[in-house]
């Protein structure tokens, strides 16, 4: 498609740009005329006639989204007219980076821009808790893929271009395990995951943080963290200091940290819950009786912004009430939600919209002006980054319209992404059976992961599947897959992996069942089968599977962080092949049983059906992998 701008475009060549290889736009003079034009009004309009087009816009964010939607209509209509209200100030995602392995390469990091943009979101966090230099700190996020400064600029540079603010987000106070498990951090531990509060070595390094974690970035903007400090004031602080409130605690460390932001120059946010919990009796963050005194309200130093973070509720009024709790503190919070990608292989979709739907409309009608749409890697990351995209495009379609609806997001999603909606539901089923009533709260399940990685012979969660179908569930899903991989252009290769993942699932997941029921009927011909032909080919499909997650990695992200998996994967085919040895031996008589059969198998949680373990080490086996999380 040709095009010509003329009006008011300064600032956005670079961005068109950008843009134009993704839109497939050539911008030359004897293209379509599109008049461009900033106003003082929060809305964007797109409009086409005979004589040419227009985009009105206030933010760059907002004309970037209009070209998109510019480039959309014109491929359906000659003549159109859109109007949106953005519902946001600011409208966006925060990606983990550290928790999960997974640090994204920087090509992606751009792409990841380039959608954003399309999508119409301006809001870019990347959370750090030790993926990036810090000079004079070699240990800090050694061996883990850390970003160089210059990666973070030129990202940076990127997202400015495109009209998106990027924002550090990072830590201060709790989360440091991969930190502090380093020698040279032990005297400034509370305990392995937590900041020694008060230790004047603590604030050096905070300050030697701040400094390099802000450097890259044009915001002055920066997330310090400080959320789930659950032992907070109770290792060596208590040692030295003696038993002391949490919130007294918070408030000092916070109040030091608040002195390095302002020295420079930086705008600081934070987790609220360590807050709410503190001042709450259950020690719960949506504790809905908590209440906050004039005196505790007081004493919290100013001048810092509450970040609500919420991934479990499905009730409006709820958020509601929550967002009016964070206001009694005398701002008004920025709310996170949660595209739910952190459990295994797959992204619930399911409990991503009915937890961020009401979030976002409670969002909206308290006047809360940020939103962002997290997406956590715990656990190692099975999951691919893009698996989130639905969920990106969910928040954008809700920061444009006051009652965004499922037939525009599909229609926004396909064209933005090149993918259907319906595929990407489907993902969903990675770790839902269909008909299986929503879960209701926090719970969820996840078999996806805990299929996968458990044991054959010790299945410490086949009796919670038994009976539930799930090889043929797993069977129909990977042809599913294999229909979208087709149909899914540049993302095409995502479900290619997820469904060898299904391939594997739908032999895998009732393996040990087979081997033990034949074991007990002393099915001697079964149990031939199962070694000759069902290990060998479930082998053949995990190794096939590493490579095809490998390549996906490979290309998503940087390399460090991949030896997690290769080394579960390669658990995985060890055990596989310790099976066949263990089954072999029984069938030629080199021993009289199979001690890992015999013991009677119970339901994982004690209830039988689908559940949730997110802990690899408490799936592959019900011994100790390690003795501390310290070394």
């Amino acid at each position: 498609m040709n095009v010509w701008f003329t009006g008011e475009i300064g600032g956005l060549e670079k961005g068109i740009s950008i843009l134009s290889r993704r839109l497939g736009l050539t911008v030359r003079e004897d293209g379509l005329p599109v008049r461009v034009e900033r106003i003082p009004e929060d809305r964007l309009e797109v409009e086409k006639s005979a004589e040419g087009a227009k985009i009105l816009y206030r933010d760059r964010i907002h004309f970037f989204r209009a070209l998109g939607l510019l480039v959309e209509e014109c491929g359906e209509k000659d003549v159109f007219r859109v109007t949106e209200h953005p519902q946001f100030q600011s409208d966006g995602v925060m990606i983990d980076v550290s928790q999960n392995n997974a640090v994204i390469h920087p090509k992606n990091l751009k792409r990841v821009l380039e959608l954003m943009a399309l999508m119409g979101l301006n809001l870019f966090l990347l959370y750090a808790e030790d993926s990036y230099e810090v000079k004079g700190e070699p240990r800090f996020g050694y061996m883990r893929g850390r970003y160089t400064r210059k990666e973070l600029e030129a990202a940076d540079d990127y997202a400015d271009a495109l009209g998106i603010e990027m924002v550090p987000c990072v830590q201060t106070l709790a989360h440091l395990i991969d930190v502090l498990k380093w020698e040279r951090y032990w005297d400034i531990r509370d305990d392995d995951d937590t900041l020694l509060v008060g230790e004047p070595k603590t604030y050096e390094l905070i300050g030697k943080i701040l400094s390099a974690a802000s450097a890259p970035f044009r915001s002055r903007r920066i997330h310090i963290g400080m959320d789930e400090a659950f032992r907070l004031g109770q290792g060596e602080y208590l040692l030295r200091n003696g038993l002391r409130p949490k919130f007294d605690i918070m408030n000092e460390h916070l109040g030091k940290v608040l002195e390095i932001t302002g020295k420079l120059g930086l705008k600081p946010m934070i987790w609220s819950d360590m807050y709410f919990r503190a001042a709450s009796e259950t020690g719960d963050y949506y504790d809905p009786d908590v209440q906050f005194s004039p005196a505790m309200l007081s004493s919290v130093p100013k001048g810092v912004q509450l970040v609500y973070w919420d991934y479990e509720h499905q009730k409006k009024e709820t958020y509601a009430a929550m967002i009016s709790k964070h206001r009694e503190f005398g701002s008004v919070p920025v709310f996170a939600g949660g595209i739910w990608c952190w459990n295994g292989y797959a992204v619930d979709y399911d409990k991503t919209f009915a937890t961020s739907g009401p979030a976002l409309e409670a969002c909206r009608e308290a006047g809360v002006r940020e939103v962002i749409a997290t997406l956590w890697g715990d656990g190692g990351c099975e999951s691919n980054l893009y698996e989130g995209l639905l969920g990106m495009q969910f928040y954008a379609e809700n920061g444009y319209a006051e009652k965004p609806d499922r037939k525009k997001l599909k229609k926004r999603f396909q064209f933005c992404t090149g993918c259907r909606l319906e595929d990407f539901e489907r993902i969903t089923l990675l770790d839902k059976l269909p008909g299986t009533p929503a879960l209701e709260g926090w719970k969820y399940t996840n078999p996806s992961r805990y299929l996968m990685w458990q044991d054959p012979l010790l299945g410490l969660f086949d009796e919670n599947i038994r009976g539930l179908g799930m090889g043929v569930h797993y069977s129909k899903l990977a042809k599913a897959f294999r229909e979208s991989e087709g149909r899914s252009g540049e993302f095409g290769f995502l479900f290619r992996f997820l469904g060898k993942t299904a391939e594997v699932l739908s032999e895998k997941s009732e393996v040990g069942i087979a081997m033990t029921d034949a074991y007990r009927k002393k099915d001697r011909k079964e149990l031939k089968r199962i070694l000759e032909e069902v290990l060998p080919d479930l082998c053949r499909r995990v190794e096939d599977l590493r490579l095809c997650h490998r390549r996906l990695w490979m290309d998503t992200y940087k390399p460090v962080g991949w030896e997690v998996l290769d080394i579960r994967y390669g658990g995985l085919l060890a055990r596989l092949e310790t099976a066949e040895d263990r089954l072999c031996s029984y069938l030629n008589g080199e021993t009289d049983s199979l001690e890992e059969l015999e013991q009677e198998k119970m339901p994982f949680l004690g209830k039988p059906g689908l559940t949730a373990c997110n802990l690899y080490s408490r799936i592959c086996s019900a011994s100790r992998l390690s003795y501390s999380t310290a070394y």
